[in-house]
């Protein structure tokens, strides 16, 4: 057995985040990473020499961000790309009909308007809405209310469906009500040409980060905390910050002993792993408009296939970045990058025709597969309630603290909510308050 003042367990943003506030603060930490390297879902593929973000792509809202400020920090380079909670417009976006043309620009602001009057009703519905209610619930009031034309309230019921699968890769009938409460922009959105995984590389400087330690089982007393490992290590400390996914939390695989109080067990049992699936195409040439920063299509052609990003800029190359979402990421599962692509090339040639050439290169994300994760991130099921992600974070027995994207109520299933949860998880242990600036300083 290994000892230390504390166990980190997951080497992703908050995992190193908070050892890194931790040993700035005089503690002896040990990281303990189950990968074969540093960043958890912040993961940036170069096996072609193209950074490829197959895991977190944006900061979403660089006003007052922590990790705009460490990113500066750390010389990285941003680029604004703002998609704004699936955004109907305030940027430029080609919008399909059902019949496959484009709406006139009159026809898109009417559209969007629509929109963003739902939108501007859905905050009281929602506040008024009841435990079990899904988000479909929420929305249909909404719409029943404004006593449109059938084709008009399918457009906008359309939209909604497509946002939710877009923001949280689950079916509009199973995320709660509550779900999308935290879905704010503050400032511009931006990504990382050189790769977002340089951030979480950054704050591990000078850790001790252990890869290829899967910890199986975390037994923990007031005295203290044991983690044991695939490799058949143990590891003790006077305490512990968990910031595995959701996915593995829950799963039989990682075993806390013993197990959570109700307190944690009750809204931990409301979240779950989302079905979401970055698609990247690349393109001999570039056959969309120029100027056109996505494009998206209307009908029951666009149930799986909706919207394309131009990400050309990024990769030196034409290239289209889609998402297999919710019940297309559910019924996808296992294709072949190929196939896949296959699919999403139908959709694009009933838009810009027959001519349309076969892509270059298809990438696909498979998170739903991977064993570290069981999803992309975390969504509120029915019943959920978005203090419910706080609770989480309350210590337990004052020496096992849970961390990670899913426990921070403001600004789950982004990367500056995971930062933000490993500096509160830090704080915790150390019983005062700490500058998260001292991740960066």
């Amino acid at each position: 057995m290994e000892g230390f003042d504390t166990i980190v367990i997951g080497a992703g943003v908050s995992g190193v985040t908070a050892a890194k506030l931790l040993q700035r603060a005089g503690r002896s930490v040990v990281v303990l990473e189950a990968r074969d390297r540093i960043g958890g879902r912040t993961w940036t593929d170069r096996t072609d020499g193209n950074p490829t973000d197959r895991g977190a792509s944006w900061i979403h809202g660089i006003d007052d961000s922590p990790v705009a400020a460490a990113a500066t920090a750390f010389g990285m380079r941003m680029v604004e790309f703002t998609v704004g909670g699936y955004q109907p417009d305030s940027r430029p976006i080609a919008h399909y009909s059902p019949d496959g043309t484009r709406l006139s620009d009159e026809e898109a602001a009417a559209y969007a308007a629509d929109i963003h009057a739902v939108n501007a009703d859905l905050v009281e519905v929602i506040e008024a809405s009841a435990p079990g209610d899904s988000y479909r619930d929420v929305t249909e009031v909404v719409l029943a209310r404004r006593k449109w034309s059938a084709e008009r309230t399918e457009r906008v019921r359309e939209y909604l469906e497509h946002r939710v699968e877009e923001q949280y890769g689950v079916w509009i009938e199973e995320l709660g009500a509550h779900g999308l409460d935290d879905d704010t922009v503050n400032g511009d959105e931006v990504v990382f040409p050189d790769g977002y995984d340089r951030l979480p590389a950054h704050i591990a400087e000078g850790l001790d980060v252990r890869l290829h330690h899967v910890v199986e089982s975390v037994e923990w007393s007031t005295h203290g905390v044991t983690a044991r490992t695939s490799r058949g290590g143990g590891f003790t400390a006077a305490s512990a910050v968990v910031t595995v996914p959701i996915g593995v939390l829950t799963s039989g695989a990682f075993t806390i002993d013993p197990p959570l109080p109700e307190t944690h067990a009750d809204p931990l049992s409301r979240l779950k792993m989302n079905a979401f699936e970055k698609i990247f195409l690349t393109f001999p040439q570039k056959f969309w408009d120029d100027g056109v920063y996505a494009i998206r299509q209307q009908g029951s052609e666009s149930r799986w296939w909706h919207s394309w990003y131009d990400l050309s800029a990024l990769h030196g190359a034409p290239t289209l970045l889609t998402f297999a979402a919710g019940p297309a990421a559910i019924q996808t599962r296992g294709w072949e990058s190929a196939d896949v692509g296959a699919s999403v090339m139908v959709q694009l040639r009933r838009l810009y025709g027959a001519g349309v050439p076969e892509p270059i290169d298809v990438k696909m994300t498979s998170w739903q597969e991977d064993p570290f994760s069981h999803g992309a991130y975390a969504y509120m099921a029915i019943g959920s309630l978005p203090e419910e992600h706080d609770q989480l974070a309350v210590p337990i027995g004052g020496v096992l603290h849970l961390a990670g994207e899913a426990t921070w109520s403001d600004d789950p299933a982004t990367v500056p909510g995971a930062m933000l949860s490993g500096h509160r998880a830090a704080q915790d242990v150390l019983g005062h308050d700490i500058p998260i600036s001292d991740v960066w300083a």
